[in-house]
Protein backbone atom coordinates (compact mmCIF):
# COMPACT_ATOMS: atom_id res chain seq x y z
CA UNK A 1 0.00 0.00 0.00
CA UNK A 2 1.54 3.38 -0.87
CA UNK A 3 1.75 6.28 1.28
CA UNK A 4 -1.67 8.12 -0.67
CA UNK A 5 -3.75 4.99 0.03
CA UNK A 6 -2.47 4.78 3.84
CA UNK A 7 -3.54 8.47 4.40
CA UNK A 8 -6.69 7.88 2.78
CA UNK A 9 -7.58 4.86 4.82
CA UNK A 10 -6.82 6.69 8.02
CA UNK A 11 -9.14 9.72 7.02
CA UNK A 12 -12.12 7.33 6.64
CA UNK A 13 -11.04 5.29 9.94
CA UNK A 14 -14.39 5.50 11.97
CA UNK A 15 -13.98 6.34 16.19
CA UNK A 16 -13.82 3.77 18.45
CA UNK A 17 -17.26 2.29 18.85
CA UNK A 18 -17.77 0.74 22.44
CA UNK A 19 -17.80 -3.34 22.18
CA UNK A 20 -20.72 -3.67 24.64
CA UNK A 21 -21.33 -6.69 22.64
CA UNK A 22 -18.08 -8.07 22.76
CA UNK A 23 -17.39 -11.96 23.55
CA UNK A 24 -15.89 -14.18 25.86
CA UNK A 25 -15.34 -17.65 25.67
CA UNK A 26 -18.28 -20.03 27.76
CA UNK A 27 -18.11 -23.74 28.14
CA UNK A 28 -14.41 -23.92 27.29
CA UNK A 29 -11.30 -24.82 28.51
CA UNK A 30 -7.38 -23.74 28.87
CA UNK A 31 -5.61 -23.81 25.29
CA UNK A 32 -2.39 -26.20 25.51
CA UNK A 33 0.76 -24.01 26.22
CA UNK A 34 1.64 -22.17 22.90
CA UNK A 35 -0.90 -24.24 20.83
CA UNK A 36 -2.02 -21.26 19.02
CA UNK A 37 0.90 -18.98 17.86
CA UNK A 38 -1.35 -16.57 15.78
CA UNK A 39 -3.62 -15.57 18.87
CA UNK A 40 -3.48 -11.69 19.55
CA UNK A 41 -4.53 -8.90 22.30
CA UNK A 42 -5.37 -5.94 21.38
CA UNK A 43 -4.79 -4.11 24.22
CA UNK A 44 -5.35 -0.04 25.12
CA UNK A 45 -3.36 1.36 27.63
CA UNK A 46 -2.34 -1.80 28.71
CA UNK A 47 -5.68 -3.71 29.11
CA UNK A 48 -6.95 -6.25 27.27
CA UNK A 49 -9.85 -4.87 24.66
CA UNK A 50 -10.36 -7.50 21.98
CA UNK A 51 -8.89 -10.54 20.48
CA UNK A 52 -6.93 -10.46 16.81
CA UNK A 53 -4.98 -13.30 14.76
CA UNK A 54 -1.53 -12.74 12.78
CA UNK A 55 -2.66 -12.97 9.43
CA UNK A 56 1.34 -11.73 8.36
CA UNK A 57 4.00 -10.35 9.97
CA UNK A 58 3.21 -7.04 10.34
CA UNK A 59 -1.20 -7.70 10.02
CA UNK A 60 -3.54 -8.29 12.66
CA UNK A 61 -7.04 -9.26 11.44
CA UNK A 62 -10.27 -8.13 13.57
CA UNK A 63 -13.59 -7.29 13.98
CA UNK A 64 -14.57 -4.02 12.79
CA UNK A 65 -16.34 -3.34 16.25
CA UNK A 66 -13.03 -3.39 17.77
CA UNK A 67 -11.90 0.23 16.23
CA UNK A 68 -10.67 1.14 19.19
CA UNK A 69 -10.29 5.21 18.96
CA UNK A 70 -6.76 5.72 20.01
CA UNK A 71 -3.89 7.79 19.10
CA UNK A 72 -0.63 6.47 17.87
CA UNK A 73 1.21 4.04 20.54
CA UNK A 74 -1.70 3.61 22.45
CA UNK A 75 -2.98 0.42 21.01
CA UNK A 76 -0.63 -2.07 20.83
CA UNK A 77 -0.99 -5.63 20.10
CA UNK A 78 0.63 -8.50 22.44
CA UNK A 79 1.72 -11.90 21.03
CA UNK A 80 3.47 -15.07 21.87
CA UNK A 81 1.38 -15.26 25.18
CA UNK A 82 -1.06 -17.45 26.88
CA UNK A 83 -1.43 -15.12 29.93
CA UNK A 84 -2.59 -11.73 29.72
CA UNK A 85 -0.17 -11.16 32.85
CA UNK A 86 2.37 -13.06 31.71
CA UNK A 87 6.19 -11.88 31.44
CA UNK A 88 7.94 -14.73 29.72
CA UNK A 89 10.30 -14.02 27.00
CA UNK A 90 8.14 -15.34 24.28
CA UNK A 91 6.28 -12.53 24.54
CA UNK A 92 5.93 -9.49 21.81
CA UNK A 93 4.52 -5.91 22.36
CA UNK A 94 4.22 -4.24 19.13
CA UNK A 95 2.52 -0.91 18.50
CA UNK A 96 -0.27 -0.30 15.66
CA UNK A 97 0.39 2.07 13.33
CA UNK A 98 -2.94 2.48 10.75
CA UNK A 99 -6.34 0.71 11.67
CA UNK A 100 -8.33 0.07 8.96
CA UNK A 101 -11.91 -1.08 9.00
CA UNK A 102 -14.11 -2.43 6.66
CA UNK A 103 -15.30 0.97 4.82
CA UNK A 104 -19.03 -1.03 4.48
CA UNK A 105 -19.14 -1.75 8.32
CA UNK A 106 -22.58 -0.65 9.57
CA UNK A 107 -22.75 -1.21 13.49
CA UNK A 108 -26.75 -1.47 13.51
CA UNK A 109 -26.82 -4.06 10.73
CA UNK A 110 -23.63 -5.84 11.84
CA UNK A 111 -22.43 -6.32 8.58
CA UNK A 112 -18.82 -6.31 7.39
CA UNK A 113 -17.58 -6.18 10.88
CA UNK A 114 -14.40 -6.85 9.77
CA UNK A 115 -11.06 -4.33 9.43
CA UNK A 116 -6.83 -4.53 9.55
CA UNK A 117 -4.49 -3.64 11.90
CA UNK A 118 -0.64 -2.92 10.11
CA UNK A 119 1.86 -3.16 13.07
CA UNK A 120 5.00 -0.72 13.29
CA UNK A 121 7.11 -3.54 12.47
CA UNK A 122 7.03 -6.89 12.01
CA UNK A 123 6.47 -9.47 14.65
CA UNK A 124 9.19 -11.93 14.98
CA UNK A 125 8.40 -15.47 13.62
CA UNK A 126 9.13 -18.23 15.77
CA UNK A 127 7.79 -21.30 17.93
CA UNK A 128 5.83 -19.32 19.75
CA UNK A 129 4.72 -16.51 17.43
CA UNK A 130 3.17 -17.55 13.97
CA UNK A 131 0.63 -16.32 11.57
CA UNK A 132 -2.80 -18.02 10.41
CA UNK A 133 -2.94 -18.16 6.78
CA UNK A 134 -5.84 -16.81 4.91
CA UNK A 135 -8.15 -19.97 4.22
CA UNK A 136 -8.47 -21.58 1.12
CA UNK A 137 -11.61 -22.75 1.30
CA UNK A 138 -14.55 -20.40 1.29
CA UNK A 139 -17.33 -22.20 0.46
CA UNK A 140 -20.11 -21.51 3.26
CA UNK A 141 -20.21 -24.03 6.23
CA UNK A 142 -22.88 -26.80 6.76
CA UNK A 143 -24.78 -27.11 9.81
CA UNK A 144 -23.62 -29.09 12.68
CA UNK A 145 -19.69 -28.83 11.29
CA UNK A 146 -17.61 -28.74 14.68
CA UNK A 147 -15.49 -25.56 14.72
CA UNK A 148 -13.33 -23.96 17.81
CA UNK A 149 -13.33 -19.88 19.13
CA UNK A 150 -10.36 -19.27 21.43
CA UNK A 151 -10.07 -15.82 23.33
CA UNK A 152 -9.44 -13.92 26.76
CA UNK A 153 -12.88 -13.24 26.92
CA UNK A 154 -14.47 -13.79 30.47
CA UNK A 155 -15.38 -17.26 31.56
CA UNK A 156 -19.34 -16.04 32.77
CA UNK A 157 -22.47 -14.37 31.48
CA UNK A 158 -22.75 -11.04 32.37
CA UNK A 159 -19.83 -10.48 32.96
CA UNK A 160 -16.50 -8.28 32.11
CA UNK A 161 -13.89 -9.63 34.02
CA UNK A 162 -11.53 -11.05 31.26
CA UNK A 163 -9.63 -14.58 32.03
CA UNK A 164 -6.00 -13.92 32.23
CA UNK A 165 -5.46 -17.59 30.33
CA UNK A 166 -6.24 -18.35 26.61
CA UNK A 167 -9.31 -20.69 26.67
CA UNK A 168 -11.01 -22.73 23.92
CA UNK A 169 -14.14 -23.90 23.56
CA UNK A 170 -16.05 -25.93 20.62
CA UNK A 171 -19.10 -24.39 19.28
CA UNK A 172 -21.43 -26.30 15.68
CA UNK A 173 -22.45 -24.05 12.92
CA UNK A 174 -25.96 -23.39 13.45
CA UNK A 175 -28.08 -23.21 10.27
CA UNK A 176 -28.55 -19.49 8.60
CA UNK A 177 -32.24 -20.00 8.57
CA UNK A 178 -32.71 -21.36 11.56
CA UNK A 179 -30.72 -18.98 13.38
CA UNK A 180 -32.73 -16.06 11.72
CA UNK A 181 -36.21 -18.05 13.09
CA UNK A 182 -38.62 -16.54 15.01
CA UNK A 183 -36.93 -19.01 18.20
CA UNK A 184 -33.34 -17.36 17.66
CA UNK A 185 -32.67 -14.07 16.01
CA UNK A 186 -35.83 -13.42 14.40
CA UNK A 187 -34.15 -11.23 11.51
CA UNK A 188 -32.94 -9.03 14.52
CA UNK A 189 -30.32 -8.30 13.09
CA UNK A 190 -30.33 -10.01 9.65
CA UNK A 191 -28.17 -13.13 9.32
CA UNK A 192 -26.61 -13.16 6.36
CA UNK A 193 -24.63 -14.85 4.31
CA UNK A 194 -21.54 -12.49 5.28
CA UNK A 195 -22.27 -14.38 8.79
CA UNK A 196 -22.41 -17.54 10.64
CA UNK A 197 -23.90 -18.96 13.65
CA UNK A 198 -22.26 -21.18 16.22
CA UNK A 199 -22.85 -22.70 19.38
CA UNK A 200 -24.56 -25.38 20.92
CA UNK A 201 -27.70 -26.39 20.82
CA UNK A 202 -28.30 -27.08 24.11
CA UNK A 203 -26.84 -24.23 25.31
CA UNK A 204 -23.43 -23.54 27.44
CA UNK A 205 -20.99 -23.46 24.48
CA UNK A 206 -20.24 -19.74 23.23
CA UNK A 207 -18.29 -16.76 22.44
CA UNK A 208 -19.13 -13.33 24.21
CA UNK A 209 -17.81 -10.13 25.82
CA UNK A 210 -13.82 -10.29 25.33
CA UNK A 211 -13.37 -12.17 22.60
CA UNK A 212 -14.49 -10.33 19.57
CA UNK A 213 -12.39 -10.03 16.68
CA UNK A 214 -10.82 -13.72 17.56
CA UNK A 215 -10.90 -16.25 15.30
CA UNK A 216 -13.21 -19.52 14.57
CA UNK A 217 -11.44 -21.94 13.29
CA UNK A 218 -13.31 -24.88 11.14
CA UNK A 219 -11.21 -28.06 10.20
CA UNK A 220 -7.80 -26.48 10.76
CA UNK A 221 -8.57 -22.83 8.98
CA UNK A 222 -9.57 -20.07 9.49
CA UNK A 223 -13.46 -19.30 8.57
CA UNK A 224 -14.89 -16.51 10.87
CA UNK A 225 -14.01 -13.97 13.50
CA UNK A 226 -16.26 -13.46 16.80
CA UNK A 227 -18.73 -10.46 15.97
CA UNK A 228 -21.64 -10.83 18.62
CA UNK A 229 -24.18 -11.98 20.78
CA UNK A 230 -26.99 -11.48 21.79
CA UNK A 231 -27.27 -8.64 24.58
CA UNK A 232 -24.69 -9.04 27.27
CA UNK A 233 -25.38 -12.46 27.83
CA UNK A 234 -23.66 -15.72 26.40
CA UNK A 235 -24.38 -19.54 25.79
CA UNK A 236 -28.08 -19.21 25.47
CA UNK A 237 -29.09 -22.13 23.51
CA UNK A 238 -31.55 -20.27 20.75
CA UNK A 239 -29.01 -16.96 20.74
CA UNK A 240 -25.60 -18.34 19.50
CA UNK A 241 -22.00 -16.63 18.80
CA UNK A 242 -22.64 -14.63 15.33
CA UNK A 243 -19.08 -14.73 13.23
CA UNK A 244 -18.40 -12.66 10.62
CA UNK A 245 -18.03 -15.49 7.57
CA UNK A 246 -14.26 -15.09 5.31
CA UNK A 247 -15.68 -14.95 2.05
CA UNK A 248 -13.88 -14.69 -1.06
CA UNK A 249 -14.65 -10.77 -1.20
CA UNK A 250 -13.01 -10.35 2.61
CA UNK A 251 -9.90 -12.25 1.21
CA UNK A 252 -10.01 -10.10 -1.81
CA UNK A 253 -9.94 -7.16 0.64
CA UNK A 254 -7.48 -8.12 2.85
CA UNK A 255 -5.31 -8.91 0.01
CA UNK A 256 -5.45 -5.75 -1.67
CA UNK A 257 -4.54 -4.03 1.08
CA UNK A 258 -1.93 -6.13 2.33
CA UNK A 259 -0.06 -7.44 -0.65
Amino acid sequence: MNSLQLSLFVLIAVSFIPANDCSEIIGGKKVRNHSKPYMASIQMKGKHMCGGVLIKPSWILTAAHCNLGFKRNQVRVVLGIDSLGSNETSKQVLNVKYKIPHECFDIKSRENDIMLLQLESEAKLNKFVGFLPLPQEVSDLKDGTVCTVAGWGATKSNSDKESDCLREADVTIIDRKMCNSQDYYKHQPLITENMLCAGDKKGGRDACRGDSGGPLICNKQLRGIVSFGYKKTCGLPEKPGVYTRITKKYIQWIQKLTD
